[in-house]
């Protein structure tokens, strides 16, 4: 499958790699503010020089701009493109577990039985996601972070990189969770 890479920063290079990984081909980026090598133009030039009929999409814009990164997976989706959930081979997801599309989880990720990863969202390595927890859209589970069973996140959240969100916690959406933190509220 060909996959076109929105995004050309950083975290472009990390999902080039993920994309690669799952046995697809990088058929470019797509930017649309700056050009360089590998960057095929803005989405309104590459939506008619690769359509979507013939090519899918991941999405490289990080968690410093959320809803920017909604956005353009809004875009792509009401433009026809399909982006496929990229799950490394060395991440550990359950035969029960929903991944949405869009949505990444990085090579020692784990997601445990009855657990949901909504769409766009990002399992990043060393996280741990137990048992029927749910996470929503958008949301960025940083390095070995641990969501524990029965949590539910919102969506458009970030989890930051050693944090911990205790069983049945509910996080609303567009929560930050900052690096090293335990979330304990639980509702009542």
């Amino acid at each position: 499958m060909k996959l076109l890479i929105y995004g050309s920063k950083d975290f472009a290079a990390t999902v080039a790699e993920l994309v690669r990984h799952c046995g697809h081909e990088v058929a470019g980026m797509i930017d649309d503010y700056h050009t360089g090598p590998g960057i095929i133009g803005a989405f309104d030039t590459a939506i008619h020089t690769h359509p979507p009929s013939e090519f899918d999409i991941a999405v490289a814009i990080g968690y410093s701009d959320l809803p920017a990164r909604w956005a353009v997976w809004q875009r792509i989706v009401a433009a026809g493109y399909r982006a496929p959930a990229l799950i490394h081979s060395r991440a550990y997801v359950a035969a029960s577990a929903r991944v949405g599309d869009g949505a990444m989880v990085m090579a020692g990720a784990i997601v445990d039985g009855r657990a949901t990863i909504g769409e766009l969202a990002v399992v990043w390595p060393g996280a741990c996601i137990n048992h029927d927890v749910r996470i929503g859209a958008n949301t960025f589970i940083s390095p070995n972070s641990t969501i524990c069973g029965f949590a539910s996140v919102g969506s458009h959240c970030f989890i930051g990189a050693g944090a911990v969100i205790v069983d049945k916690a509910e996080l609303v959406d567009g929560s930050s969770i900052r690096m090293f933190s335990a979330y304990t509220q639980r509702p009542s």
